[in-house]
């Protein structure tokens, strides 16, 4: 089984994000594999050490920045590294038929890659992929076993967990539970700056990148009220009545 594991270049989740103009100032800001894709990758190198899979492969569409996200993913033991290379930040569906286009090319049995990527929310990307590949799909993975030419999937759903099967080729979409990445060792990570990366021009492939969301404002949340402890059940009953969230029933 060969796999595919889309990655996405964010600022870091843990870095202060600033607001400049209306828009995220990323100047400065450390940029990291997009948290869940770091967990897809995990899922593909656990597939392939139980013996489930034979190659993993990780892609990424952006400018030659992104090759230190592909890097990081090749310190972790990925086979194969390949950026497409884009000038632009591409929306979810154009990087979705970017995506399809090089499955088709690459002969890949499933497609794994995280739910959402952080700095957008979107979660668009592997729905889009496995309808334009017209393959089956399971979202929010907390568990992956291959089950001869199909996958168990477990899936966290509102009401709990649900088991599916879905016969390979697929798409699958981790989530936070799946597990728990692993990192990279020093000897690997120096030994990863050596290796070679794949860059494919986004020209061999047709490239839609036509804009169609608008982003109207970034805004920061509003500020919290300062907590207040309260001693008693009475102390919470007259809080809530002084803030008029409280009204008293008819009896």
């Amino acid at each position: 089984m060969k796999i595919l594991v889309p990655v996405k270049q964010v600022v870091d989740p843990n870095a202060r994000i600033r607001l400049s103009s209306g828009a995220v100032e990323t100047a400065g800001l450390k940029l990291v594999i997009n948290p869940f894709d770091e967990i897809a990758i995990e899922e593909a190198l656990r597939l392939r050490e139980r013996g489930e899979a034979t190659h993993v492969t990780v892609v990424t569409i952006g400018p030659a920045t992104a090759d230190d996200a592909l890097r990081s993913a090749l310190a972790l033991g990925v086979d194969a590294a390949v950026r497409v290379d884009h000038p632009d930040k591409p929306e979810p569906l154009a990087v979705a038929r970017l995506l399809a286009q090089f499955v088709a090319r690459g002969a890949f049995d499933l497609v794994l890659l995280g739910r959402q990527a952080v700095d957008d929310d979107c979660g668009q990307t592997g729905p889009m992929l496995s309808a334009l590949l017209d393959w089956p799909l399971a979202t929010f993975a907390s568990g992956i076993a291959r089950d001869g030419d199909a996958l168990t999937v477990t899936r966290e759903v509102d009401a709990g967990l649900q088991v599916v099967r879905v016969p390979l080729p697929a798409v699958v979409t981790a989530d936070l539970r799946l597990n728990t990445p692993r990192f990279a060792s020093l000897p690997n990570i120096m030994k990863a700056r050596r290796l070679p990366i794949a860059v494919e021009a986004s020209g061999t492939l047709s490239d839609d990148s036509a804009r169609r969301l608008e982003i109207l404002g970034v805004t920061e949340p509003p500020a919290r009220e300062n907590v207040r402890m309260l001693d008693t059940v009475a102390d919470l009953v007259a809080s809530l009545r002084d803030r008029g969230l409280l009204q008293e029933s008819a009896s």
